[in-house]
């Protein structure tokens, strides 16, 4: 079977790559758990090294979830952070700085938080916590050693996963701050194991809401990419 040309790329594909972006206002309704297990066993077909598949996935809704974002908050609010995963703003070089920037300016501005305005920020950080309203939220623990080889497979998981949503009609949030409290969501759901790389907010997206309206475009293709031959 012959390659397709890009003209002739199914435009569905792209729909659904171009389409998929993260939400952070949700509509309260749960999504129904068969739909829920149709997404996370699609997500499981992502490529590992080896096929390993080093990752182990914990997905709190209901009062699970209630307990979990009030813990989440007291965590938060004690100053009680536990990463598994090493984070420092040194990962970034400067023209990462200068997209993370530009991303932050939209984001707030969406929510009419002015750029000195620290408090709201943190208020809105905090508010995160509470996985922006959304009825589901997954974490996704690295298994074996937890180590960046390893990690990268997860990696691809969690694109597998969040395009999985999206083509279910599932809007979704990867959360790297709900990272930063892997004690806290080992006790309340009792994971034993694994380190915790992301956590993924996900349901229903208000459409009403200015924040969903936010765009992140995409740095050119010569930007990042060199073709060699």
């Amino acid at each position: 079977m012959s390659a397709l040309a890009p003209t002739e790329l199914s435009g569905s594909a792209e729909k659904l790559i171009r389409g998929r972006r993260a939400t952070r206002a949700f509509r309260p309704d749960a999504v129904p758990e068969d739909t829920i297990r149709a997404i996370f066993s699609l997500a499981g077909a992502a490529p590992s090294n080896s096929n390993a598949q080093p990752w182990q996935v914990e997905v709190a809704s209901g009062a699970a979830r209630l307990r979990l974002a009030d813990a989440l908050r007291a965590a938060h609010a004690a100053g009680r952070t536990s990463i598994d995963v090493p984070y420092s703003e040194d990962i970034y070089t400067e023209v990462h700085q200068e997209r993370r920037a530009a991303f932050g300016a939209e984001l707030y501005g969406a929510l009419g938080i002015g750029p000195d305005d620290h408090a709201a920020r943190a208020a809105y950080d905090a508010r995160s916590l509470g996985f922006y309203d959304a009825p589901h939220a997954a974490f996704l623990f690295v298994t074996g050693d937890g180590g960046p080889r390893l990690a990268a497979d997860v990696g691809a998981y969690l694109q597998t996963l969040l395009l999985a949503m999206t083509a279910y009609g599932v809007a979704s949030c990867p959360q790297g701050l709900l990272s930063f409290y892997a004690d806290t969501i080992r006790a309340e759901l009792g994971v034993t194991g694994g380190k915790l790389l992301v956590g993924v907010s996900f349901g229903y997206a208000d459409e009403a809401a200015p924040v969903n309206r936010v765009t992140t475009p995409r740095a050119a293709l010569e930007t990042v990419t060199t073709f060699h031959q």
